[in-house]
């Protein structure tokens, strides 16, 4: 006899908005500096690449099938003193790799920076090799920096007749503090007008007009009282005006600018991941007065099979035969949950508290919030992953 369960769900959602007074969005009570909101113009990183060799691998290195590899070898002892032909070159303790890395603001000649180092040839591992000496250039083709250093690859590749233990990925290693900068970076924060720009990493007019005003508050006025000290000039940028004093004082105005306190304003979101069943929502999230019911279906299918056996035993015949019978049975099991009901106003933390407390599953309030969101009465954008 077997057995044969078919579970199937059904999820049905019934929503009842009911009209009343929004609720206003009471702004977060905590003050952020501005430090934590966004950061200077002009104050960026930029991107480093390179190509070099590692040497010193054992065996793990290119094979004679990369090219590229063979070459840089040959030109490499060529600028050492020793003329080989690249056709001579069958070492496998070389391998190609390109080296990334980062050159951050005011950085200085002498100052060391880290790199990553990653194979472009068909080696198995980098493990305890060394970086020969290979130039750092940036977007312009300009050499910032010089890299060299014995690579630490957070991992390992053994291989013997066949058999493979790999953990984590050899051929990608770092090298902490593996370049010298050659060439500083001149950094400049003041624009030809004479004006220090803040950029907010989350664009909003709202931000941005509260920050201008806080940063009106604590600078003193200009002599034309008519103009603002700072302005913003969109959702993600302000503008602050400096005198000559002040010009020659930055960093202490990127001080005062950069710990002026604001209360940011959120917008209303809420992210949910269908994939995962995560559900992520800001505390400013409002719904008007709305009725949730939540219920399922369980259908059960069991099948007994049953054999049909012929009354005459020893005796066969082209008639006869064993038979299986299926018996299937169905059952229809319906669960109702509670009705879940918010006034105007309530957090949608709370919708979801009383959910769980139900046990409504994560995916079934992902089309909860949904259907809210369609009956109009969940104040925020609805974002799908």
């Amino acid at each position: 006899m077997t057995l044969f369960n078919t579970l199937m769900g059904f999820v049905f959602v019934v929503v009842l908005a009911i009209s009343g007074p929004a609720a206003a969005t009471d702004p977060s009570a905590e003050n952020i500096r501005l430090k934590d909101l966004g950061h200077i113009e002009g104050v960026r990183d930029n991107a480093l690449v390179g190509y070099g060799l590692v040497v010193g691998l054992a065996g793990t290195g290119d094979t004679a099938r990369s090219g590229p590899t063979i070459q840089s070898i040959a030109n490499t002892l060529t600028r050492l003193g020793v003329r080989i032909a690249p056709d001579q070159v069958t070492s496998r303790n070389v391998a190609a790799v390109l080296i990334t890395s980062t050159l951050p603001p005011f950085a200085n000649v002498g100052e060391k920076v880290d790199i990553n180092v990653a194979s472009i040839g068909d080696a198995r591992s980098l493990l305890g090799g060394t970086l020969m000496l290979a130039p750092l250039k940036g977007a312009d083709e300009k050499t910032y920096a010089l890299a060299q250093g014995p690579v630490s690859v957070g991992g390992f590749r053994y291989d013997a007749f066949g058999n493979v233990v790999q953990k984590n990925h050899p051929t990608v290693g770092q090298i902490p503090a593996g370049a010298t900068i050659e060439v500083g970076v001149a950094t400049s924060i003041v624009s030809p007008a004479g004006s220090l720009y803040f950029l907010l990493q989350s664009p909003d007019y709202t931000t941005a007009a509260r920050a201008a005003e806080a940063i009106n508050a604590r600078l003193p006025p200009l002599d034309d009282a008519e103009i603002a000290r700072a302005r913003a000039v969109d959702a993600s940028r302000i503008a602050i005006r400096l005198t000559d004093d002040e010009r020659a004082k930055l960093v202490e105005m990127v001080q005062i600018v950069e710990n002026t306190n604001i209360v940011p304003d959120q917008v209303a979101r809420i992210v949910v991941n269908e994939r995962t069943g995560t559900v992520v929502s800001g505390g400013d999230v409002r719904m008007g007065e709305v009725s949730v019911t939540h219920g399922d279906i369980k259908v059960t299918v069991s099948t007994d099979f049953l054999v049909s056996q012929p009354l005459v035993i020893g005796r066969t015949g082209p008639g006869l035969r064993t038979t299986v019978v299926p018996d299937a049975d169905i059952s229809v099991k319906e669960n109702q949950n509670p009705v879940v009901r918010l006034a105007a106003g309530a957090p949608v933390t709370d919708l979801v508290e009383a959910l769980n407390k139900i046990k409504v599953p994560p995916r079934d309030i992902i089309s909860i919030l949904q259907a809210i969101r369609r009956a109009g009465s969940l104040h925020a954008e609805l974002i799908i992953q």
